[in-house]
C-alpha cells in the first residue's frame, strides 16, 4: 500500500533535520578536534586574556579586568562561543575591538552586540561591520582599569588597528595584532605596499620586549617552517618549532609570543629594509 504524501513530507522533514543536526555537530565536533582549547593567560594582577578558537583557524580574545571583571572581546567571529565564556565567568562585556574587516574577524560584531545591547564596537575602518566607534592611532580606551592604546598598521587591510593593552600603571603588556603580525610572520599585503608593512614591524617592534603578542590566526607551525627555510641555524626558531609542535599536539595555543621572541625568529621583523620585506613576502607567498 503506498504512503500518503503527508507521511512522505513529514519523512523527508524529519529525515532533512536529522542530517542537518549531524552535520552541526560534526562540524562542532572537527573544530573541537583539530582547533584549541580555550586557554587563560594571566597578566600579573591587572587583566586576564582568554583565549577562544574560532572558524577552522582563528583566533578570538577575552580581555577581562581584574578589579571590575570588566571585559572586551577581540574578533568575535564565533558569538555562541564568546557568550558560553562570559556567562561562564561572569564578565562585562564593555566593547568589541575589531583588528580589521575581513568577515573571518568581524562577521559575529552584530550577533554580539545584540545580545549585549550597549556595548561598543570598535575599529578602524568603516567597512567594520556593525562599527559604532571609529578609532584612530593613538586613540585609547579603557577596560575598567585596563589601558588600551589603538595602533593604526594599514597593509593587509587600509584601516587595519592593533590593540595594545596595559594594566592601570603600563604593567604586564599585551598587543592584539589581528593580521598584521602572526607568531614567526605577517600577513599578505592585500591593501598596502611592503613599505607599510616595514613600518608596521617597526612600530610593533618598539614595543616593550615582554609585550605577549596575541595574533589573529594558528599559523605557527607553517610560519615556523618557512623561517627555517630561509635562516636554517637559527636555534630560535628550531626551538620555538620544537614547542610550537608540542603545543599543537596537546591543542594548546602557540600564542603568545612576545615582542622579544618575534625579533629572535620572525623574518619579516628581521628585515633591514623595504626592498628585504618585498622580497621575503614573495618567497612566503610562493612557499608550500
Amino acid at each position: 500500500m503506498f504512503r500518503s504524501a503527508y507521511q512522505k513530507t513529514s519523512d523527508y522533514f524529519w529525515g532533512a533535520l536529522w542530517l542537518g543536526r549531524a552535520y552541526t555537530q560534526y562540524r562542532v565536533l572537527r573544530m573541537s578536534s583539530t582547533h584549541t582549547k580555550p586557554t587563560v593567560v594571566k597578566h600579573a594582577d591587572n587583566f586576564t586574556v582568554t583565549i577562544l578558537p574560532a572558524l577552522d583557524d582563528n583566533f578570538m580574545y577575552v580581555i577581562t579586568d581584574t578589579a571590575t571583571k570588566e571585559a572586551a572581546v577581540v574578533d568575535p567571529a564565533d558569538p555562541e562561543n564568546v557568550k558560553s565564556e562570559l556567562d561562564k565567568n561572569g564578565q562585562k562585556l564593555k566593547a568589541i575591538l575589531t583588528t580589521h574587516h575581513h568577515w573571518d574577524h568581524a562577521c559575529g560584531n552584530g550577533k554580539v552586540q545584540a545580545t549585549y545591547p550597549g556595548i561598543q564596537v570598535v575599529g578602524g575602518d568603516e567597512r567594520v561591520d556593525s562599527l559604532d566607534h571609529h578609532v584612530k592611532d593613538g586613540d585609547t580606551l579603557m577596560i575598567g582599569t585596563t589601558n588600551v592604546r589603538c595602533i593604526a598598521t594599514p597593509c593587509h587591510t587600509k584601516g587595519h588597528i592593533c590593540y595594545f593593552v596595559t594594566g592601570k600603571d603600563g604593567e604586564t603588556p599585551a598587543v592584539f595584532t589581528g593580521d598584521t603580525l602572526f607568531l614567526c610572520g605577517c600577513g599578505k599585503f592585500f591593501e598596502g605596499t611592503a613599505e607599510q608593512m616595514f613600518e608596521n614591524m617597526r612600530k610593533l617592534g618598539s614595543l616593550p620586549e615582554e609585550t605577549k603578542v596575541y595574533c589573529g590566526h594558528e599559523y605557527s607551525i607553517q610560519n615556523l617552517k618557512f623561517a627555517l627555510s630561509v635562516d636554517a641555524d637559527n636555534r630560535h626558531t628550531q626551538q620555538k618549532m620544537q614547542y610550537a609542535k608540542q603545543r599543537r599536539e596537546e591543542l594548546l595555543p602557540v600564542p603568545p609570543s612576545t615582542i622579544q621572541e618575534e625579533k629572535q625568529y620572525n623574518p619579516f621583523m628581521r628585515v633591514k629594509s623595504v626592498d628585504e620585506m618585498a622580497s621575503m613576502r614573495e618567497k612566503k607567498n610562493s612557499s608550500k
